[in-house]
């Protein structure tokens, strides 16, 4: 049987996507991403609990990040995780497990003068705001 590394998330930016070009041109983007969970303990009292993950898209999700996504923009992750090991100066192994996102959707709400609704990017070009299709609140 194969196995299943599937990640979702809905969460705020910590920072602006920080955006780098590799050999061959090729972009990668990484910024922090906050998921925060809401729940009632035992007496009522309401405990949010942050959790902080690491997103890095490639190569047009990197660059639509870069140009559409900015610290506290809402957005909808989905990938798979990574993790990763090196050795620092001082010969410590060290490891980083990152989510590696293969599907971007914005979930802010407009500012345009448009509808509100989501943007979906799959590693596509999002269209300029005039020639959007119109998204209907439900």
């Amino acid at each position: 049987m194969r196995g299943v590394n599937r990640v979702m998330l809905i969460g705020n930016l910590g920072k602006d996507p920080d955006i780098q070009f590799l050999e061959g041109n090729i972009a990668v983007a990484k910024f922090s991403l906050a998921t925060t969970e809401t729940y009632k303990d035992r007496n009522g009292k309401l405990i949010s609990q942050t959790e902080w993950h690491t997103v890095v898209l490639w190569r047009g999700l990197a660059e639509l990040a870069q140009k559409y996504l900015h610290k506290g923009s809402l957005v909808y992750i989905e990938g798979r995780l990574k993790t990763r090991s090196w050795e620092d100066k001082e010969g410590n192994k060290k490891f980083a497990t990152e989510i590696v996102g293969d599907n971007l959707i914005m979930l802010d709400k407009r500012t345009d003068g448009h509808a509100a609704g989501p943007d979906i990017i799959e590693g596509g070009e999002i269209p300029p705001p005039d020639d959007r299709p119109e998204i209907l609140p439900f």
